[in-house]
């Protein structure tokens, strides 16, 4: 055994052994609560909770910030401190990337670049991105991934299932079972780089790339630099999203415009969304007169794939509110997986679904809230659902709900903090097209992925 194979050994045990005691600690913590007639789900317990997830990083707190978006998932103190931490790890030095660009791409890999900063551009939970140029003088983004990442995931994985199924003891009002299948499966997809160079190809077949004129551009994947841990994509040149909220109403409504295309066209026409709405992965480009003209879209791991019968579902529901129609409510839920549900709980439901849809339900020129902060927005209507799952639940959570879920409450906090203000309920029809023909999105989805080399996630 090597010295660097030595060194992840006893990395990956201190990994397990670090895990382990957090959630362990904190199932000590939340069952001493209960037995002293304590509430386990307290301010004091949520501290110590993201205090330990914030002292591991990498992808166990990515993990638990998905579910920090799905309504009563976990308890609103919670939540709010999940959403306030990073997904970030330490970078890999100098010497520990030369190593690792050997073992992807062989000992003579410095020959198949023209240039490759060894310092990272960005460092992320389950990789950092480094700035190269190709040999023809292209502009290069190589993404790499740390090593021994998956051993990692799955010891993540397995005390999260530890953790909820030490909560669903404490709190039986909302069963997360399926939801965290749903993450612990598009966390590991992140780990397969081959997956996410199709998902770039996808998506540039659907958006176009940055020589067309469209508002949102896509990279183009370099196959001959890439492996399943390396990622080699082209350079898109833009500046953090977040540099632009004191620009122009005219230039904020632009860059939202485009966040707003890049999400729900592909969606509506072929059932996929890009799940990880995290501003980092947006940066805007400006057009030949040094105005915003959209956005560059950058990361592609987490994408889901959906049947076309739940887009139906999410169609269905929005027509089913928008007339007021309680039976289409109703065979809407029922596609998305929850069945059984009584009047009072899709009442309840229905108060988070009329949250996400209002702005899509409001034909006028308006922000995507009235007087919501980023950090507040769906604050109340989770709080009500809380309310409404305790008296009235239990309900199980159905897997295609989570990322759905996280991408529109993600693009929703975008948007406030552009203080963007469209006519959100035009967009959406525009996107949505002349009537909806879910076999006609099937027979779109099927050949789009064909093309890429994807099949159907289920």
């Amino acid at each position: 055994m090597t010295d660097d194979e030595q060194n992840r050994l006893s990395a990956r045990a201190a990994r397990y052994a670090r895990v382990g005691a957090s959630v362990g600690g904190m199932a000590a913590r939340m069952a001493g609560s209960r037995l002293t007639g304590g509430n386990a789900m307290d301010p004091a317990n949520a501290a110590a909770f993201t205090a330990a997830l914030g002292s591991l990083k990498g992808p166990m707190m990515k993990v638990a910030q998905f579910l920090a978006t799905v309504p009563d998932a976990l308890p609103p103190e919670w939540a709010d401190k999940l959403r306030q931490l990073q997904a970030n790890a330490p970078p890999m030095g100098a010497g520990f990337v030369a190593r690792r660009m050997i073992a992807e791409l062989g000992p003579d890999w410095r020959r198949r670049f023209a240039s490759f900063d060894l310092q990272p551009a960005h460092a992320a939970s389950l990789g950092q991105v480094h700035r190269a140029t190709s040999l023809d003088g292209r502009r290069l983004a190589c993404k790499l991934q740390y090593p021994d990442m998956s051993s990692v995931v799955e010891a993540d994985l397995k005390q999260l299932d530890l953790l909820f199924a030490l909560r669903r003891q404490f709190n039986t009002a909302l069963d997360t079972r399926e939801a965290v299948k749903e993450i612990g499966a598009r966390v590991r997809e992140e780990l397969d780089y081959v997956r996410e160079a199709k998902h770039v190809a996808l998506y540039r077949s659907i958006l176009g790339d940055e020589t067309t004129q469209t508002n949102v551009h896509v990279p183009g994947v370099h196959p001959e630099l890439s492996t399943r841990r390396l990622l080699t994509l082209d350079w898109l040149d833009g500046e953090p999203l977040l540099d632009f909220t004191k620009a122009s109403q005219e230039a904020r409504n632009t860059i939202a415009a485009a966040m707003f295309r890049a999400w729900w066209h592909p969606f509506v026409r072929l059932g996929i969304i890009h799940g990880d709405p995290h501003l980092g992965n947006y940066t805007v480009f400006r057009d030949a007169g040094g105005e915003p003209g959209g956005i560059n879209l950058l990361d592609y791991g987490c994408i889901r794939i959906f049947p076309p019968s739940f887009v139906k579902g999410v169609v269905d529901l929005y027509r089913g509110l928008r007339d007021g129609d309680a039976s289409v409510i109703d065979q809407a839920y029922a596609t998305w997986g929850f069945h059984g549900l009584s009047r009072q709980l899709t009442d309840t439901l229905n108060i988070w679904s009329r949250f996400i849809y209002g702005p899509l339900l409001d034909d006028r020129v308006r922000p995507i809230a009235d007087g919501v902060s980023p950090g507040d927005y769906g604050r109340e209507q989770a709080r009500l659902v809380h309310e409404g799952l305790k008296k009235y639940g239990p309900v199980k959570v159905p897997r295609e709900f989570v990322f759905m879920d996280r991408a529109a409450i993600g693009l929703g906090g975008a948007f406030l903090h552009l203080d963007a203000r469209l006519n959100f309920c035009a967009m959406f029809n525009e996107a949505l097209g002349e009537g909806f023909d879910v076999e006609a999105l099937a027979q779109r989805q099927a050949k789009a992925l064909k093309d890429s080399g994807l099949q159907p996630v289920v």
